[in-house]
């Protein structure tokens, strides 16, 4: 089967970066489902995990973390899924990605796709997703029910990128008042389109900006951009007794304690956890895609997907890649039909 991987870490303008490949088809054993993809995503993790180093690999490691696909076999102890369903989902950071035509994927962490959407739209969807609802519903505690979240509100620092742009549409349609972060025209615009409700600029002093559109402080904190750098200007806007949660790792030491004073919450997000660990609610991930399909399904959430390229080849996802190594995309990148 085709397949996109790599032996060497090399800058992404190098042609070997990311190769063409055959290699065996895999077999279904287990909880796994064999899924024909039809469509890609790119994400941060994917560049971080290509990243030059002077590691080597034997056999060609296989990136990919957002797949949209058909089911082609079921392993003997599936119980969610049958040949022929269509399918979206992030996969497991433990095992060979989804860059490739044939792939193996536990079904407890698979969704059903959404019906209103093609499979690129779909493929664009999963690990952003996952971390944004985790990171809201999960890690920060919020309620799903409008009614309990009246009068709250939350910033999301990023807001136009991958997961900002589905945590701001799920966090509006939880009754908070939204406040985005970006510094573009575009991005702003993005923000806005996807259901902020506010838009400040991450290269302003937050405290500042909060107060002229009428906050002194803000319930929760969703940090999508750079922890470190944003963390005094955190504190200083968080409510007391509020809630932050980051997905990105810190680049350098942070002091704790200062949150201690309002008995703040800080919590991390990291949507591989459940697959990595084996945890006993693994499945969650299974129903949470299928909840934000049938929001999908309703018009309720959009895709994100903003750039696309045809076919999978190793050339176009060396060009998505790129794309994304830049640090300013809006939206998601995808590439489709192998």
């Amino acid at each position: 089967m085709k397949a996109i991987g790599l032996y060497r870490y090399l800058p992404i303008d190098e042609p070997e970066s990311l190769i063409d490949l055959e290699v065996e088809k895999p077999a279904p054993t287990g909880h796994d489902l064999l899924v024909n993809v039809k469509a890609i995503s790119v994400n941060p993790v994917d560049v971080k995990r290509r990243a030059p180093k002077a590691q080597t690999e034997k056999m060609a490691r296989i990136l990919g973390w957002d797949a949209a696909g058909v089911v082609e076999a079921v392993g003997p102890e599936c119980t969610l899924f049958k040949p022929g369903d269509a399918v979206y989902y992030a996969g497991d950071i433990t095992r060979p990605g989804s860059n490739s035509e044939y792939h193996l994927v536990d079904e407890r962490i698979v969704g059903r796709k959404p019906t209103r959407l093609d499979f690129a739209g779909a493929a664009a969807l999963p690990l952003t997703t996952l971390t944004a609802w985790e990171a809201l519903f999960d890690r920060l505690g919020i309620s799903q029910e409008p009614e309990q979240n009246r009068g709250k509100s939350i910033m999301i620092i990023g807001a136009a990128g991958g997961v900002g742009s589905i945590a701001t549409q799920l966090a509006g349609i939880a009754g908070l008042t939204v406040i985005g972060t970006a510094s573009r025209p575009e991005s702003i615009q993005w923000a806005k389109d996807h259901g902020a409700d506010y838009v400040i600029s991450h290269r302003e002093p937050f405290a500042t900006q909060l107060k002229q559109i009428g906050f002194e402080t803000v319930n929760y904190i969703l940090c999508l951009n750079s922890t470190a750098r944003h963390w005094n200007e955190m504190v200083e806007v968080i409510t007391p007794q509020g809630k932050i949660c980051s997905i990105v790792e810190l680049e350098g030491p942070v002091d704790l304690s200062e949150l201690q004073r309002k008995s703040v919450t800080f919590v991390w997000e990291f949507m591989f956890t459940r697959s990595m660990y084996q945890t006993t609610d693994m499945t969650e991930q299974h129903r949470l895609l299928n909840a934000v399909a049938d929001l999908v399904d309703a018009g309720k959430i959009q895709t994100t997907l903003t750039r696309s390229f045809a076919p999978i080849t190793a050339a176009n996802l060396r060009k998505a890649h790129a794309l994304v190594e830049q640090g300013d995309m809006i939206g998601k990148v995808v590439l489709e039909q192998f």
